[in-house]
């Protein structure tokens, strides 16, 4: 097992998603490959492609989405796109790779040519149930470290119908055990108003539950423990990856800034442990609406997971036959939280972590994921958030898979 690289965790940006309009969408991906320095033949490769599958959704798919976003290293950007719909499916995935191949009314290019365009791509249909397709573009001559190697952690965020802002967002990053952090200092917690002007919103307004006052005492912690739960987690040994998800409340800009506060304080961090980071990005969305937010730290040398969550974010560990739920605590994050939390989870061989808001259904089960766990975490993420996802919220999917 090598070092935590570069190659394994890419930062994403600029998401754009686009229903219906193959238009915007082409003149969006023309906009982000200018942006990020692709040539202008690479650039013409990438707008060639968003125009076949744009068109492709329009005429023939069922709430047809395509999503376009930069992927960014240290050293180098590319562009990705995900089109995901509900049906009807592709009935001979052979046919419709082969060069050239294309339905009626669109350029013609077909998604064979579209394969053969782009760096990577990956597509699963399932007829009478939709399809998800993946391609990205980098720049030529871009390392085949990088176009050959899939992100160890992926994640997919889709604004609610008739947003242009999602408050959903996830950040990652790499843990090498060269410096740890001392624990960060218990800060006093400003007191929100309910229906004050700005976004600060009250517990008691959100949840319905009276607030406790600054005088009341803590409550008592549970007679009885989760099983895995433990008071203290120190980092273990060697390199570790950690993951954030963060849910801003409501929808629209306030969220979205929520969710931006989060993905700054995560990657500014100092905190070797998710409760720590959990306290960091508590400290930072004090003036924000607030969140609900999870932290996972993936132990790669110990095949240990450890995480620390508050609120509705759902996560897992799944394998083809099983689903062993992540528990998280009650609470917003930035306004009032219980006390927090970490659980310890071993990390099944086979396994994979997916992590997703409420804008997804938790209804889902490990079978309707296992034709895709073998495909790269974009395509499962992707593939979830075909399957479960609704319109009627902010929705993200973050999974994580071949760190242990």
């Amino acid at each position: 097992m090598g070092p935590v690289s570069a190659a394994l965790l890419l930062e994403s940006e600029d998401v754009n998603a686009f229903r219906d309009e193959p238009e915007a969408a082409r003149g969006a991906a023309a906009a982000l490959g200018r942006r990020i320095g692709l040539s202008e033949q690479r650039t013409g490769e990438l707008v060639l492609a968003v125009a076949e599958i744009g068109t492709n959704l329009r005429k023939h798919a069922e709430e047809g989405t395509l999503l376009l976003r930069v992927l960014r290293t240290a050293d180098v950007a590319g562009v990705e796109l995900l089109a995901i719909d509900s049906g009807p499916g592709i009935a001979d995935v052979a046919l419709a790779l082969r060069d050239g191949e294309s339905s009626t009314g669109t350029l013609g290019i077909g998604l064979g040519a579209v394969r053969r365009l782009s760096d990577a791509f990956e597509l699963h249909s399932v007829p009478g149930r939709g399809t998800v397709l993946l391609a990205r573009f980098w720049p030529r001559g871009t390392p085949p470290r990088l176009t050959g190697n899939e992100p160890a952690v992926a994640g997919i965020t889709r604004p609610m119908s008739g947003e242009q802002e999602c408050g959903d967002a996830w950040a990652t990053r790499a843990d090498t055990g060269a410096a740890p952090a001392a624990a960060p200092e218990p800060q006093p917690q400003p007191r929100a108003q309910a229906n004050a002007p700005g976004s600060l919103m009250d517990w008691s307004v959100l949840t319905g539950r009276r607030a406790r006052s600054a005088d009341s005492p803590a409550p008592a912690a549970p007679a009885t423990r989760f099983e895995g739960s433990v008071s203290a987690v120190a980092p273990g040994p060697g390199d570790a990856v950690l993951v954030m998800l963060c849910d801003g409340l409501g929808h629209g800009p306030l969220a979205a800034t929520a969710g931006r506060e989060a993905v700054n304080a995560f990657r500014a961090g100092r905190s070797r442990t998710p409760e720590q980071a959990v306290q960091e990005i508590h400290r930072a969305l004090a003036r924000t609406r607030g969140a609900a937010l999870a932290v996972v730290r993936i132990e790669r040398a110990g095949g240990e997971l450890t995480f620390c969550g508050v609120g509705n974010i759902a996560a897992a560990l799944v394998t083809p036959d099983s689903r062993t739920n992540l528990l998280s605590q009650p609470g917003i994050v930035g306004h009032q939280m219980h006390r927090l939390r970490t659980y310890r989870h071993a990390l099944p061989e086979d396994g994979t972590l997916v992590m997703h808001s409420d804008g997804l259904s938790e209804r889902w089960r490990p079978a309707d994921l296992a034709p895709v766990l073998s495909r790269p975490a974009t395509l499962i993420a992707a593939h979830l958030l075909r399957q479960a996802g609704t319109r009627r919220d902010d929705a993200s999917v973050v999974v994580a898979k071949g760190l242990w």
